[in-house]
Order: C-alpha cells, then sequence, then structure tokens
C-alpha cells in the first residue's frame, strides 16, 4: 500500500482560480465564449490541425465546439481554456487542464497563423501566469513525434522528456508515438534567465 501512495501525485491546496485574460505583445488570451464555436469548428476541420491532436475527431462540426465550451465555460473545473486572438480573431487554443490530479498543457493555432511565433508567444505567457499562481505545481506534455514544431515549442519552454509512449489519436484513427514531457517551475524560470 506504500508504494501507491508514493507514486499518486501530490495535489496544491490551492487552485489557480479563474481564468485570466492575458495581453502579450501581440495576442490577447481570453476565456472561451460560446460565440467561439465556428472558430474553433473551422480551425479544427483542418485535418493538418487535428491530427497532431489526441483527441479530436474527424470531422469537427460547429456542434463538436459548442460540445467542447459547454464544458470549458461551465466553471465546474479549475482548468484554464484560453482563446488565443490576434486584432480579436480567435485563431487557437491554449489550455492548462487538470486530469487525473495531474496538470497537463494543450494547445492548436489554426493553420494559416503557423511559422509567426504566435504559440510560443501564446504558450509563454500562459505558463507565465500560471506558475505565478501554482508555483509548486508540475506542468505534463506531449507531441506526436511527427511534429517536430511542438516538440521545438516545449523543449524551448524547458519541458523535459520524460518518455515516449503509443498513444490513440482518434483524428488518425491509430496508435502514435507521443514524447511526454514535464515541466516545473525551477526549469522554466532557469530557461528565461538564460534569454
Amino acid at each position: 500500500m506504500s508504494a501507491l501512495v508514493a507514486e499518486r501525485p501530490v495535489l496544491e491546496t490551492s487552485m489557480p482560480g479563474p481564468c485570466p485574460v492575458i495581453e502579450t505583445d501581440r495576442l490577447v488570451l481570453r476565456p472561451h465564449r460560446m460565440q467561439d464555436a465556428e472558430a474553433i469548428a473551422n480551425s479544427l476541420s483542418d485535418f493538418a490541425i487535428a491530427r497532431m491532436l489526441t483527441r479530436v475527431p474527424v470531422p469537427y462540426d460547429r456542434e463538436d465546439g459548442r460540445d467542447w465550451l459547454n464544458m470549458v465555460t461551465s466553471g465546474l473545473k479549475p482548468d484554464w481554456h484560453f482563446a488565443i486572438t490576434l486584432d480579436g480573431v480567435h485563431v487557437g487554443v491554449v489550455s492548462l487542464e487538470l486530469r487525473h490530479g495531474l496538470w497537463h498543457i494543450g494547445y492548436w493555432l489554426n493553420r494559416f497563423y503557423w511559422g509567426r511565433g504566435l504559440m510560443s508567444e501564446a504558450v509563454e505567457a500562459a505558463l507565465d501566469r500560471f506558475f505565478r499562481r501554482m508555483g509548486s505545481a508540475e506542468i505534463f506534455g506531449g507531441a506526436f513525434a511527427d511534429n517536430p514544431a511542438s516538440l521545438r515549442l516545449l523543449e524551448a519552454r524547458g519541458f523535459r522528456t520524460v518518455g515516449v509512449s503509443d498513444v490513440f489519436s482518434k483524428a488518425r484513427n491509430a496508435m502514435a508515438p507521443l514524447v511526454e514531457f514535464r515541466l516545473a517551475q525551477p526549469d522554466f524560470a532557469a530557461r528565461r534567465r538564460l534569454i
């Protein structure tokens, strides 16, 4: 029994509070609204985006977006699900989500905005704000092995590789290797001091 207790994650006694609004040089990260359903569906109906996510079905339509928004706007969970907006346009999502007692990061960006450093800017801002509120938390993340941009993004934020596992991708309808990462606040802070 003691071995099982030792493997359980240590939960923070506090939670991060409501999803804040964050402004960066180019972006506004804000809580989602039901009106975001169409923009989400337009982005996630693109197989190039959906195939890099584990839980997104194909095809993905506006009702799928509304179902997801009903869940994330309910206020029943302590998660932060940011709408990434550029000039008022919803262009992606970055989330910090509590699953099975562990914090996980997830993100996606509309393909028309790739290659501009927007996701790096959004993830950096979300992590910075999260660690200000939850300094002793660890954040887990993952990226498919065939997604070099996402692997670089996580490594550049200070995430450390902890393993590789095969996971099911709904969009691919197949198992695929996922590189798993973990980030602690000291690693994030140390990496930021080097910049």
